[in-house]
This record gives structure tokens, C-alpha cells and sequence, in this order.
């Protein structure tokens, strides 16, 4: 049985938590957050019809649907309040960081979006962001913006190593980090000057499970660094420059994956980010900030489950589902069902996340 006054019980409690966290917002605007954000979670859409299908209250569906379209064209949710709210679910000590981008079509319109988060619970929590205004790869200008921003609220000595693909390189990028006292562990091109000379031209012959590095390291981009390379299961090499030792460049760079986790987990997979009609920079950028409050909470739900039971597998021994998946099933029917085990999952929602090195990890495809 439905119990309407315990569903909205758990929207006040969740807003007087919001109110802790962000005391500049006023408390109408925050239950308006807390009310699209359990809509969203439960409706696993971006769709404003489908989320309002979702809120409780005196209203006719056509006015809740206008109410969920005005917190996401005039809320000033930024990715500092993000922060606000997912800072204390980081655990202490030295954290794995990944940039990372994702696009797609709305029309004609390219949509993309520019993220930076912190690797936790098998995937990327987006900490910062910034909503490109093309379909191309990312500007140097904004990459440096988004790390600079995040500097400030995490310093330096916090960041065990910033992980990115070869989509993130150059001299300008790779001095700046370089500069700002962080660990690098970037992808870069065959093409790319190893000492004068293309990177492909220093690993013709690798050999399929091979993994190998260039002696005393090389000069890349600027910088002395560690370079390793090794082939990927299609058969293309894989070559990583970083600051860390050739035997941690590559299971360091693994970590990654969690971003296209993130990613999968966001969109059609998961709360369907794609399905938005929004492509105005600052609408976008807010819906992205509500997609990581709820990611964070799914996948800090999945983790602690995950403890207590393990995921299922299927047979051929991976997770039936990621953790994403498996907090996203236990939070969406404590909304729904407005059931007593919201407390325990908002009392997650306010712990940190198991220290890295505690997690077991898991290969799992959304």
C-alpha cells in the first residue's frame, strides 16, 4: 500500500538535510530540488513528464510538470553546491581523479559536456563540469578551469594521480599539471615526439599481452615521464605517458573505466541524460547536477548493499548488474513506497565511501 504521508515525510527530511549543506538556498527551492530529484531517481528519465509522474502533490500533472521545468530553468544549482553535498562522501587520504568527456545529438544540436570526478565504487562521481559550446574535443582553457576550480576545494596533496585519455594532451596541459604539484597518467598518440622520435616507432614489435616501457623514461610534452605501452584485446597499443612507476601506469590507467561507467550509468543505461530536451548551457549544466547527486547516492547505496549482499552473477561469473544499478533498485522503492529504510540510505548518503584500496573491484558492463 502506498503511504503518501511517508513519501513526502522523506522529502521533508531530505530537504532539511540540503538546507545543511546549502544554507544560501532558500528552503522552498530546496524541496523543489529534493522533490525532482526523487522523481528522476524513480522515473530513470530526464523527461519532465516522467519525473512529474513521480511528485506528490495537491496539483494537476500539468502544473507539476511546470514546476519540475522551472527548477531546472531557474535554480542556481552549481557544481560548487554539487560539491557541497558529495565532499563529505569522500573517503580521507589520496584520491584517483579522471577527465573525461561525453556528447551527443539532440537534432542538429551537439550536446557535450566536459567532466571531471573522482574514482569511487567502480565509477567516476563528477565533482566539476562545464558544458562545451561545440561537438568537438575539449578546449585546453576549460580543462585547466575545471582542475583549477576543484584545486581549491581539494588541494593538491589530495590527488594521488589525474587520469585522461589521448584526447588530453600537449605541452601547455601537461606543464600546467605539471606546475600545479598533481601526477599524470594521460593516454597519448602513436604520433606523438618520444625524444624526437613518434611514439609508435619505439614499440613496432609489441607482442599481444606484452607490456613494456621506455628505459629511464622519455621526454613527452615538456616533461621527463614514465611511458608504457602495451596492446589492447582488439589488437591497437595502448600507450600511456605518467609520473608513476611502469609497473602502476597501467593498472592506474584502468581506472578510467569508471568514467564510461558514469557515463553509461547517466544515460540510456541508466537515468537517460539523452532523452533531455534542455540544450542550454546553464539548463544542462544544472540537469547534469542533479544526474551526480543521484548517481552518487545510487552507487553509495549499491556499494554498502554490495557488502551486505552480494550482487548476483550470471554465468560467466560477472555482476548481474553494477552498483549503480543494484542502489538505484533499494532507493527508488524506498521513495516509492515512502519505506523506514530511506533513513538508512540517507544516512549513507552522508558517509563516506569505503577507502579505495577496500573495495573489491568489479568488471561489469551497464
Amino acid at each position: 500500500m502506498i503511504r503518501p504521508s511517508a513519501a513526502r515525510s522523506h522529502v521533508d527530511t531530505f530537504t532539511a538535510y540540503l538546507k545543511e549543506r546549502l544554507p544560501h538556498h532558500r528552503i522552498d527551492t530546496l524541496r523543489r530540488v529534493a522533490e525532482v530529484l526523487f522523481g528522476l531517481i524513480q522515473a530513470e528519465s530526464t523527461l519532465h513528464r516522467k519525473i512529474a509522474l513521480h511528485i506528490d502533490r495537491e496539483a494537476s500533472q500539468a502544473s507539476i510538470t511546470r514546476m519540475v521545468a522551472r527548477t531546472f530553468h531557474e535554480t542556481r544549482l552549481t557544481p560548487q553546491d554539487v560539491q557541497d553535498v558529495l565532499l563529505p562522501l569522500l573517503p580521507a587520504g589520496k584520491l584517483t581523479f579522471v577527465l573525461d568527456r561525453t556528447n551527443w545529438k539532440l537534432g542538429a544540436a551537439d550536446l557535450n559536456l566536459l567532466v571531471l570526478g573522482v574514482a569511487l565504487g567502480g565509477v567516476v562521481l563528477p565533482l566539476n563540469w562545464k558544458v562545451l559550446p561545440h561537438g568537438g574535443s575539449s578546449e585546453m582553457r576549460a580543462r585547466m578551469f575545471l582542475v583549477g576550480q576543484l584545486l581549491k576545494r581539494l588541494p593538491a596533496r589530495r590527488w594521488a594521480v589525474l587520469i585522461a585519455d589521448r584526447e588530453f594532451v600537449g605541452q601547455e596541459w601537461f606543464t600546467f599539471l605539471r606546475q600545479q604539484g598533481l601526477k599524470r597518467c594521460i593516454r597519448i598518440r602513436e604520433s606523438t615526439l618520444l625524444d624526437e622520435s613518434p611514439a609508435r616507432d619505439h614499440f613496432q614489435d609489441l607482442q599481444p599481452g606484452e607490456i613494456r616501457g621506455v628505459f629511464d623514461g622519455a621526454w613527452v610534452y615538456g616533461s621527463w615521464m614514465q611511458v608504457v605501452a602495451t596492446l589492447s584485446p582488439q589488437g591497437e597499443r595502448v600507450l600511456v605517458a605518467s609520473d608513476l612507476s611502469l609497473w602502476d601506469t597501467l593498472s592506474t590507467y584502468r581506472l578510467r573505466w569508471g568514467i564510461e561507467c558514469t557515463f553509461a550509468a547517466m544515460k540510456t543505461r541508466g537515468l537517460n541524460l539523452e532523452q533531455t530536451h534542455m540544450t542550454q548551457p546553464d539548463r544542462l549544466s544544472r540537469l547534469f547536477g542533479f544526474l551526480s547527486l543521484a548517481l552518487a547516492w545510487m552507487v553509495r547505496i549499491g556499494t554498502w548493499r554490495a557488502e551486505q549482499h552480494n550482487i548476483p552473477r550470471k554465468k560467466h561469473g560477472r555482476p548481474a548488474m553494477s552498483r549503480a544499478r543494484y542502489g538505484c533498485e533499494a532507493l527508488g522503492r524506498a521513495l516509492r513506497w515512502g519505506k523506514s529504510s530511506f533513513q538508512t540510505y540517507l544516512a549513507l548518503f552522508k558517509a563516506p565511501f569505503p577507502a579505495p584500496g577496500r573495495q573489491n573491484p568489479q568488471l561489469v558492463r551497464y
